[in-house]
């Protein structure tokens, strides 16, 4: 079959690869209708710091249909269209029972956790994906619930749902989103969801500030993000900041810019061993810091049922479409961030 390789920083190839098959009684392969590439995707194409290896498909966001599955395989069938969360579980450790994938107790490293990180799961940007523990890590989609949709449920619209849980968003707060990104324009959304009355947005690019005001978000403009999110907000500060980057300086700017006794919530992935957190500051203004995985299994039900409702329209931060053979082109657009790029979604079949 056809599918993305990762060669090394900035060297994704589109080629001939090994076809994906059943292995186990409870295993199945999905063929492949839509694949996303995500930001963490970014991490491996700028030099990936989760495994060595080269050659393997990377990639953990795509939506299909069942093609063959494992004799013990009972909830699914040749034929069902399905979405694959970005996160497996082991299913059968207490965390992964319970959705928390993301905990799972059994791996011993993220790479076993997470489609596309090494060949150990290889990954969705191809035309088909072999599914360990079929009946826990594939979820049928209902009817009206678009691939475009789809693909941004499999990580981006969980990932934000948790992100905005965490930060314990209450009816009428006022938010702050850093990061306006895939993942930042559905925490957006998922605030608004959540009862938040303001949503302020805060952004280095001009076209996402732009885009995210479409959608309901104030955006943060000025160099100094942080005068003038006292600005926005009265000198007092928001209520909630939920961080969608995990650089030093956005997690900095979260923990500057929540008010007195405010809560922080980061979701942006940060490889920072050392990060100078500034504990006086923390205790000072009494704060309430979160950060982790999402664990896609447990956030998926409820974001499911938004999306049907019309609460959320995970589908609005789509921004490109290119055919799998243009895979390369795309993650170079992606990594650039020009054109206005959000979500770049690809076709297996181009």
């Amino acid at each position: 079959m056809k599918a993305l390789t990762y060669h090394g920083r900035h060297d994704i190839r589109y080629g001939d690869v090994p076809d994906p098959a059943v292995t186990s009684p409870t295993h199945a392969v999905v063929q492949v209708t839509t694949a996303g590439i995500c930001g963490s995707d970014l991490h491996i194409y700028h030099g990936n710091p989760f495994s060595p290896e080269l050659g393997y498909t990377p990639g953990h966001e795509c939506v299909g249909v069942v093609v063959e599955t494992g004799d013990q395989v009972t909830r699914f069938k040749p034929g069902d269209r399905v979405l694959v969360p970005a996160s497996a579980g082991c299913t059968q450790c207490r965390s992964c029972a319970a959705g928390f994938t993301a905990r799972c107790e059994r791996a011993k490293t993220s790479t076993e956790l997470c489609y596309g990180v090494s060949p150990q799961l290889p990954g969705s940007q191809a035309q088909a994906l072999a599914v360990p523990y079929a009946d826990i890590n594939l979820v049928a989609l209902p009817e009206g619930i678009s691939d475009e949709a789809a693909v941004v449920l499999t990580d981006n619209a969980p990932t934000a749902w948790y992100g905005c849980r965490r930060a314990r968003i209450q009816p009428g707060e006022t938010v702050l989103v850093i990061g306006l990104g895939p993942v930042g324009l559905m925490a957006a959304q998922s605030a608004f969801a959540m009862g938040a009355a303001r949503v302020l947005g805060a952004d280095l690019v001009a076209e996402r500030r732009a885009f995210a005001a479409g959608l309901g978000v104030e955006p943060v403009e000025g160099e100094d993000a942080k005068a003038a999110v006292r600005e926005m907000t009265g000198g007092r500060g928001p209520d909630a900041v939920v961080e969608a980057v995990g650089s030093d300086a956005t997690i900095d700017l979260a923990l500057k810019s929540v008010r007195q006794a405010g809560r922080v919530s980061v979701i942006g992935v940060s490889q920072n061993k050392a990060f100078p957190f500034h504990m006086g500051l923390a205790q000072i203004k009494e704060l309430e810091f979160a950060i982790g995985l999402c664990s896609i299994h447990y956030e998926l039900p409820a974001l499911i049922a938004l999306a049907q409702a019309g609460r959320i329209q995970p589908e609005a931060v789509v921004s490109h479409r290119f055919p799998l053979s243009q895979g390369p082109e795309a993650y170079e657009l992606f990594a650039n961030r020009s054109d206005g790029v959000r979500k770049i979604l690809l076709d297996p079949t181009g």
